[in-house]
């Protein structure tokens, strides 16, 4: 019934109300956990963490996601700590000379980085602060164009972990063709990405975020905000030894390992070409066995640049896995809200109404689902 779809509803409305996502998914996760145990509270607790939580974090696919998220944080720290993010904000710095360059440099360098969101955000946010501060440019306009790249970006790009995650849960079809041919119907990103150079290229701005520009401007305050809670949290990218190509070249390892990866995964060494291979691939063991193996790699050409000692190669593992706890907590949230929402019989409700609805219900279906 309609109730199976009352925790998504629940998380989504408190999540834009309070502005604070974990609260919002566990309090959806409690709402249909009480729902499925008609409001026995003792069976609710039961199953939020028996089908939920634990259920969620026993599934193979998602603890190949986890790892991957892992190993990603572990290669941004490594690359940090040997100062080939300074290196290259150095470079950039020394080339760029204005803020419409400052900020379509973020923008170049967020669209170069298509493997994964969350590796753009973490490394294009390191990279590009340096600059964007001396261009005076706020922290607000920093994380729009850091967030507005990373998933637009990753959601059109035929080789990412959206793409691999998308041809995994296609059946009876090649998932890739489908994803390249649904990729000019994706206005989301491609929206977004022409926003960021049209209201760059303009000089517009509007909204809360001109009073935080203006303020960077005139006053050289990239934070504004009235109680200041991100000032000075930030500290500084460390200068390290490194240099440019020790930003670049993990860079292209990790790409390059993840594609070679998921192609394994989807049984290349056996005969299958390459886009047949990337379509029938396991994204989640092709991205956890590439993005380790590319971890083994990049240490190795650290020590051997001797730009890092192998106990601080070490010293990124806990540090790389602190800088991943926001999107581990988030994806157990949502992946246990999915699991409850599932056991609530949502998605038999939902093909139930279409399946006897007029073709032009179903024409909308993903502007609804959207």
């Amino acid at each position: 019934t309609f109730w199976s779809l009352l925790p998504p509803i629940i998380a989504i409305a408190l999540a834009l109300i309070t502005k604070e996502v974990y609260s919002s998914l566990f309090i959806g996760i409690m709402s249909g956990a009480l729902l499925y145990a008609n409001f026995n509270p003792l069976i609710a607790f039961n199953t939020m963490f028996a089908e939920g939580f634990i259920s969620s974090l026993a599934d193979s696919w998602n603890v190949g996601i986890l790892i991957f998220l892992v190993v990603l944080g572990t290669i941004v720290c490594l690359m940090n700590k040997a100062g080939g993010s300074a290196a290259y904000g150095k470079w950039a710095a020394e080339k760029i000379k204005t803020r419409k360059g400052a900020i379509l440099s973020t923008f170049g360098l967020g669209v170069l980085i298509f493997v994964d969101d969350y590796f753009n955000c973490l490394t294009v946010g390191n990279v590009m602060r340096p600059i964007t501060d001396k261009h005076r440019i706020s922290r607000a306009k920093l994380s729009y164009l850091v967030d507005a790249t990373a998933a637009p970006i990753c959601m059109i790009a035929p080789i990412s972990s959206w793409a691999a995650a998308v041809t995994g849960v296609v059946e009876g079809y090649d998932g890739l063709e489908l994803f390249i041919r649904a990729i000019p119907y994706n206005l989301y990103s491609l929206l977004t990405i022409v926003m960021i150079i049209f209201i760059t290229l303009m000089g517009i701005e509007y909204g809360p975020m001109k009073k935080h520009e203006e303020n960077a401007i005139l006053y050289g305050d990239v934070y504004t905000t009235p109680d200041r809670p991100y000032e000075g949290q930030d500290g500084e990218v460390h200068a390290g030894k490194g240099k440019v190509i020790d930003l670049v070249i993990p860079v292209l390892i990790l790409i390059v390992f993840c594609i070679l990866g998921m192609v394994y995964t989807g049984g290349i060494l056996e005969g299958v070409n390459i886009i047949d291979a990337f379509a029938n691939c396991d994204a989640s063991l092709g991205l956890s066995l590439g993005s380790s193996f590319a971890l083994i790699i990049i240490i190795v050409y650290f020590l051997a640049r001797k730009v890092l000692s192998f106990n601080e190669c070490m010293e990124c593992f806990p540090n790389g896995f602190k800088a991943m706890v926001p999107a581990i907590l988030i994806l157990t949230f949502a992946w246990t809200l999915s699991g409850i929402t599932g056991l609530l019989g949502a998605k038999e409700f939902v093909s139930g109404i279409f399946e006897g609805s007029a073709a032009g219900l179903k024409i909308l279906l993903p502007a609804i689902v959207f």
